[in-house]
């Protein structure tokens, strides 16, 4: 997002590939065919992961076009109030696709000012799949759904509030 300085990264992502790199070789050497499988496996998953992250750095750049720090902090921000609950957990029930694809879109709105309460009202407020709705009243019937879907909802409230509260505090500790 704008105006934002990089954060740094630790040893540790290069130290796992490092790890990765090395765990690969000495399964080459060991068992060459084992190895190749791997290779193929991963080859496999990369080829079917990579749509999704570009579609994550699209959402990401148009996040940076069209999001700026006063409005994520007007929205979602601390002074959000009610209006950011609702907002995270309406587009929260919306959101489709994978849940890893949300992580990095979080993150982005997270360092442009989003509350993490929110943040984990958004990701638990998921649970309620739209689609699904009606295979759930047909299995267990309407009143179940409507009870699970509410129960889901006022949980994905609950623990944003005390997700954002252990946050504040580790935070706040760490900072003094």
């Amino acid at each position: 997002m704008t105006g934002r300085k990089p954060t740094t990264r630790g040893k540790g992502a290069w130290l796992f590939l490092g790890v990765m790199v090395l765990i690969y070789a000495i399964t080459a050497l060991l068992d060459m065919s084992v190895a190749k499988q791997a290779v193929r496996f991963f080859a496999h998953v990369f080829v079917t992961v990579l749509p999704v992250v570009g579609v994550v750095f699209l959402l990401m750049l148009l996040l940076n076009l069209v999001l700026t720090p006063e409005r994520v902090k007007t929205y979602l921000g601390a002074a959000s109030g009610l209006k950011g609950w609702l907002l995270a957990i309406v587009s929260g029930v919306l959101a489709s696709g994978p849940i890893y694809a949300w992580y990095a879109v979080l993150h982005e709105l997270r360092k442009e000012g989003m509350k993490t309460s929110l943040a984990a009202a958004f990701l638990y407020s998921r649970a309620v799949k739209l689609p699904l709705l009606p295979l759930l009243a047909h299995y267990f019937g309407t009143r179940f759904m409507v009870v699970l879907s509410l129960y889901l909802i006022v949980f994905s409230v609950l623990s944003g509030i005390v997700t954002g509260a252990l946050t504040d505090k580790a935070r706040s500790k760490a900072a003094s």
